[in-house]
């Protein structure tokens, strides 16, 4: 996997369009967020926060807060998506992975809030993540739904994503996804970044991309 330079987060950031127009910025959490965060997930609906953390919960608590603000490899990763609303900086949508190195594969959890819904943020979110992924050498992606969930899971089956049985709960579908050795569209700034390093490391005569 390679390493991020955690100084300067700022240089993984990406901006997106979604099928509907809606510029979306997307970039890792910052300590600043800590405050921002808790009126995130209060402004979903009940049905979404249950969705995302498959029971009910009002408040994000204190301690799932510090590890969602913190990034590292031990940690996990998250990115939220913002739009510009009214002329405030807005967080519409959260993505949190972690790598599994044994495995080679990145596992996530997604939200989008509510008003933002059918807007493709979600999707904007996963081919983004696909790409952030294969970046840092993952071989495939995975993730867990509740069954009742079927935004999730149409949202999942459109990205390209296979549904199976959970291993151990069968209130869960697991999507999972294969990724390609280079991103099938615009590479995002984490590709381009290790694009670069590989580039700059590899012995002559070596591939480019």
């Amino acid at each position: 996997m390679n390493a991020l330079r955690l100084e300067d987060l700022s240089r993984y950031s990406d901006v997106l369009y979604t099928r509907r127009g809606d510029r979306l910025t997307l970039r890792f959490v910052e300590p600043r967020d800590a405050e921002v965060l808790p009126g995130y997930y209060r402004g979903l609906s009940s049905a979404s926060r249950y969705n995302r953390f498959f029971g009910a919960m009002s408040e994000l608590p204190k301690a799932l807060l510090d590890r969602f603000v913190q990034i590292s490899a031990a940690d996990g990763f998250t990115v939220i998506a913002t739009m510009e609303v009214e002329g405030f900086e807005t967080v519409v949508g959260e993505l949190r992975y972690i790598f599994h190195e044994e495995s080679q594969d990145v596992e996530f959890g997604i939200s989008v809030t509510d008003r933002w819904h059918g807007h493709g943020i979600g999707p904007a979110l996963l081919k983004n993540l696909a790409c952030r992924a294969a970046a840092f050498g993952a071989k495939s992606l995975f993730g867990d739904t509740l069954r009742s969930n079927s935004t999730m899971i149409a949202v999942a089956r459109n990205a390209g994503f296979e549904l199976g049985q959970h291993p151990h709960d069968w209130k869960l579908v697991r999507i999972t996804k294969p990724l390609a050795v280079e991103p099938d569209a615009i590479p995002c700034a984490s590709w381009r970044i290790a694009a670069a390093s590989r580039l700059q490391n590899r012995p002559a005569g070596e591939w480019t991309i």
